[in-house]
């Protein structure tokens, strides 16, 4: 029988060049030992001067401890990458558009017209663009790396302000919000 578990965390990011210090609560959900989403709950900006800590709210399973373990270097900018039992629920479409994604380097962007050409459809970003909104493991599967092709960030299932920080944690300049012309 299938057992779906959550716990959430938080961390503690601290500040540096490129975003201030933020504190970070995210859910995670697992079934079988394997994670089956990331939900990004809370994005704050406390005060300065904490250093990146994991808060657990729940029992400890392997996958949780291993998961949190790796977001919280992830947040303290010692991890690019994950290495994780990962069970997302998605059409074989969606597979192949996450498995694109998890290619782009960290610290680097690409754009939705770069996945589909990857893919071999260049006339499918748009399809890329749902996919990657669907994507039930943000961060660890990358989707906010990326972007339109004329370099603005379109959109981000958790919002722009998570998409901005993420880029921003990662080291990515991130492109000045335009302002609407009157």
């Amino acid at each position: 029988m299938t057992r779906i578990e959550s716990v959430c965390f938080s961390f503690v990011v601290p500040e540096t060049a490129t975003t201030g210090p933020a504190t970070v609560r995210v859910e995670l959900v697992a079934s079988d030992g394997r994670l089956t989403a990331l939900r990004l709950l809370k994005l704050d900006m406390p005060p300065a001067g904490h250093a990146p800590e994991c808060f657990p709210s729940a029992e400890h399973t392997p996958i949780f401890d291993r998961a949190a373990a790796q977001l919280a270097e992830y947040f303290s900018r010692k991890r690019q990458t994950f290495d994780l039992p990962l069970a997302p629920e998605g059409t074989p479409f969606q597979h192949r558009v996450w498995d694109a994604v998890s290619q782009i380097p960290y610290g680097q962007t690409r754009s939705y017209w770069w996945v589909a050409v990857r893919m071999g459809d260049p006339r499918a970003f748009r399809a890329v663009g749902a996919a990657n909104g669907a994507n039930p493991l943000p961060i660890i599967i990358p989707c906010h790396r990326v972007i339109r092709h004329d370099g603005t960030l379109g959109g981000y299932s958790g919002g722009l302000d998570w998409k901005r920080f993420l880029l921003a944690l990662e080291g990515v300049e991130i492109p000045p919000i335009a302002e609407p012309v009157l």
